[in-house]
């Protein structure tokens, strides 16, 4: 596996709109005026560039900056370990995640595998592909999550995200828990596999409850991912986020041919905090957000 290096800084950026942009400015050589620049939040759209230039597998370890993102497990800067495997599908790739897992940790528990239906339909009964926001809802009342009676969320999604993270998180199997098969409004870069239900072949990775990890079997069709770009960027506008441009060179590297592949990100900092055995990133960073 070859190891490469990409730019932290782009004329584009991440249209998710749970995810925000660090910006800068640049002056200069090739722009007089001024042009603004985004931090990566992650280097997954460069890397696929060079995946479609017949790159082979390859890794990268690098910094990469959210906003907004401050607090017990998250740090605006942090480190990240992104590989891809051209070949691969998800369950695959799961497995090598929790080989590398077990290579670096001395015990880190035995491995579940558990898909999102399942996950929510023994700890809360409920479909989660097919629960409506208002059922959603009543979940979040009867079990009596803060100020659920009141929250004003619109989509099913942003439901779903809440009770995974009050009710289901905190209840995982210790050790390597891999959630599989995601709902398709849940994995913009993601292929769907078609079927009764349909999934995004997407995973999270979680150990002792804390999520470290994030893949795909990427999805490689230039004309949908432009489209799922065009939904995100409408709902970045509803819910008042920044509008930005969507990333119109990955969107050619997918229209010249991406192979079949599958890519993860894994969080390094929270990997060592589980090393550690701490419960705060800040204890694994020399110089956190508060002293940076």
């Amino acid at each position: 596996m070859l190891e490469v290096e990409t730019p932290a800084c782009s004329a584009f950026a991440v249209t998710d709109p749970a995810l925000c942009s660090l910006t800068t400015h640049y002056t200069g050589p090739g722009a007089a005026s001024g042009r603004e620049l985004y931090l990566h939040t992650s280097p997954e759209f460069p890397m696929k560039r060079l995946l479609a230039a017949g790159s082979g597998p390859i890794y990268q370890i690098c910094k990469v900056f959210r906003n907004g993102e401050a607090g017990r497990i998250h740090n605006p800067e942090f480190t990240l370990l992104e590989w891809y495997r051209p070949g691969f599908n998800q369950h695959q790739l799961m497995d090598e995640v929790a080989g590398l897992i077990q290579a670096v940790l001395p015990h880190p528990g035995p491995v579940h595998r558990v898909s999102y239906a399942e996950l929510f339909q023994s700890h809360l009964g409920i479909d989660s592909h097919t629960s409506s926001a208002d059922l959603l809802r009543l979940c979040a009342i009867e079990q009596q999550i803060p100020g659920a009676d009141s929250l004003a969320l619109s989509t099913t999604d942003a439901w779903l995200d809440l009770l995974l993270t009050h009710c289901i998180e905190p209840r995982l199997e210790q050790g390597l828990c891999f959630v599989y098969d995601y709902p398709v409004t849940q994995a913009s870069l993601a292929k769907i596999r078609p079927g009764d239900l349909a999934v995004a072949e997407r995973f999270e990775l979680y150990m002792d409850g804390l999520e470290i990890a994030n893949g795909f079997h990427e999805l490689a069709d230039a004309v949908e991912q432009r489209s799922r770009f065009e939904q995100e960027l409408l709902q970045r506008r509803d819910e008042g986020c920044p509008q930005v441009p969507m990333d119109e060179y990955l969107l050619q590297a997918l229209d010249a041919g991406l192979p079949d592949c599958s890519g993860v990100a894994l969080g390094i900092d929270r990997l060592l905090m589980q090393a550690m055995g701490v419960d705060n990133i800040d204890q694994v960073i020399a110089f956190p957000f508060a002293r940076a």
